[in-house]
């Protein structure tokens, strides 16, 4: 049997199980707006651990990183640290999000933000944020996705056609089955990713250099500088390495579809034991991925597109099950995010903008028809973005985590009790000061000083912040009462009734 035909069939095998878990979970939703868009606030551990690590690690993590490694060498590995810094900030952070979610019915960031800083102008400015920042995501996956089904079945399905399949199946288990049909889908997206990602790297480094030891000593050999800080291309230099910690921890972490995740735990020891146990996932995926771009450094040195440098290694040297069981799982990684992003602002607009300003009061069914209507819209201008090329998107794109971390001094300021309370005036300016040194520091003058440019923007916010919190007015000594109250509970008392 050809390798096409194996390859496509076990991405068609993939997408049908998903399928399926939709409908099941259409079967088991009830008419309720929580279940739609939450799960219920039913989330155990199995699901929400699998779910979390499968929307953290997209398309990149699958095939980008590997092309990271082959270009920039191992200090994409080392400026991992990020992964570890996921894992504290879920547990500390993540389970005062999930405390005053459960106590107060949040179910978006702009829920939470709105109401401690007793601001319409906030909410708005978040559910900007979460949804500008975000969008575009959307594109960069269908993009992703339809490169995998054309690649696998050898041009035989054209990218437009593959990307408009992949985008249908994921919009359609989103509509049938809410979040449900996304963390059950993303259960699998999960588990196939990681084993498929570790089969592969260790098939191709075994058969190619007899181990990964072996790789990584001729490595050191043959392209010595591909194992050293900065790296061949000096890019990784301490102000990028710093940089990306915080971007690639915080600002992902910031992003609607994770901070949502943290609403639907069942309980605090959920979101406690998540943080203590997902950075063993998020560090280890890379290891592989360094075998892959490390390994395909020497064996194909100058491939066109560093980003390819998995499948093109395992078209070359792989059997054709393993390549298409390999590509299922870049697809199931591309999924897993794509779904979430689709979720994600549809429960953003749904929530934040049309049951707020548009029309309130209505039944819960009005409201889950109009999040469906809303994933179709999404689906459109996916896939439009993806099919279209405009020169600004990867700029924009670039923006994303650093973009969501301009939320963070106005989350830290509800989370964490002070006698120094941060203003509605206060996240508004921070917000405003932030992007506009994003756009400088990002775009016009590119990381000044070797230092991230969303940090640049993040130290500007903070700034901004504070100091406008000083001369405006805080929010009301009940408000305060009422939220830091309740997380001073939660901390010394445990989970909320």
């Amino acid at each position: 049997m050809e390798a096409w035909v194996v390859a496509t069939g076990l991405i068609f095998v993939y997408l049908l199980a998903t399928i399926v878990l939709g409908a099941i979970a259409n079967r088991r939703m009830s008419v309720d707006l929580e279940d739609f868009l939450l799960y219920g606030r039913k989330a155990g551990f199995i699901v929400l651990y699998l779910t979390v690590v499968a929307t953290y690690h997209s398309a990149f993590a699958f095939l980008g990183s590997g092309g990271f490694f082959y270009t920039h060498g191992i200090g994409f590995w080392a400026a991992g640290a990020w992964t570890v810094l996921v894992g504290a900030i879920t547990y500390v952070l993540g389970s005062r999000i999930w405390a005053l979610g459960k106590t107060f019915g949040y179910i978006t960031p702009a829920d939470l933000l709105a109401d401690f800083y007793e601001s319409d102008a906030v909410r708005v400015v978040t559910a900007i944020v979460s949804v500008l920042f975000t969008i575009l995501y959307i594109q960069v996956q269908a993009v992703g996705l339809g490169y995998i089904l054309s690649v696998a079945s050898g041009d035989r399905i054209s990218f437009e056609l593959g990307t408009l399949i992949l985008l249908v199946v994921a919009a359609g288990y989103l509509i049938a089955g809410g979040l449900r049909a996304v963390y059950w889908t993303d259960v699998i997206q999960g588990v196939w990713m990681y084993i498929a990602v570790w089969a592969g790297a260790l098939v191709l480094a075994f058969k190619l250099f007899g181990g990964p030891f072996e790789l990584w000593r001729q490595v050191a050999v043959q392209r010595p500088g591909l194992l050293t800080l900065p790296g061949p291309e000096g890019f990784f230099t301490p102000g990028m390495w710093f940089g990306m910690i915080v971007v690639l921890s915080f600002g992902i972490i910031f992003q609607p579809h994770l901070l949502i995740r943290y609403y639907t735990a069942v309980s605090a020891r959920t979101i406690k034991l998540l943080g203590a146990t997902t950075p063993i996932y998020l560090m280890t995926l890379y290891i592989p991925a360094a075998l892959v771009g490390l390994g395909g450094a020497l064996v194909m040195p100058d491939i066109a597109i560093p980003d390819r440098i998995f499948p093109e290694m395992l078209f070359a040297y792989a059997p054709p099950w393993l390549t298409g069981a390999i590509l299922a799982g870049a697809t199931a990684a591309a999924m897993s995010t794509l779904d979430s992003m689709l979720h994600a602002n549809m429960t953003v607009l749904t929530r934040d903008v049309y049951q707020r300003y548009i029309r309130t009061g209505a039944s819960q069914n009005h409201y889950i028809l109009i999040g469906r209507l809303i994933v179709v819209a999404l689906l459109a201008v996916g896939y439009f973005l993806s099919v279209r090329t405009f020169d600004f998107l990867v700029q924009l794109v670039a923006l994303s985590g650093s973009g969501a971390l301009q939320l963070m001094p106005a989350i830290l300021g509800v989370c964490f009790p002070s006698r120094r309370l941060t203003t509605k005036a206060g996240v508004i300016a921070g917000i405003g000061a932030g992007l506009t040194t994003l756009c400088v520091t990002l775009i016009l003058v590119p990381h000044p000083l070797g230092l991230h440019g969303g940090v640049w923007g993040l130290l500007v916010n903070f700034v901004v912040t504070w100091v406008v919190s000083r001369f405006t007015l805080p929010p009301s000594d009940v408000t305060v009462s009422r939220i830091h109250g309740a997380v001073e509970r939660f901390v010394y008392e445990g989970d909320p009734a």
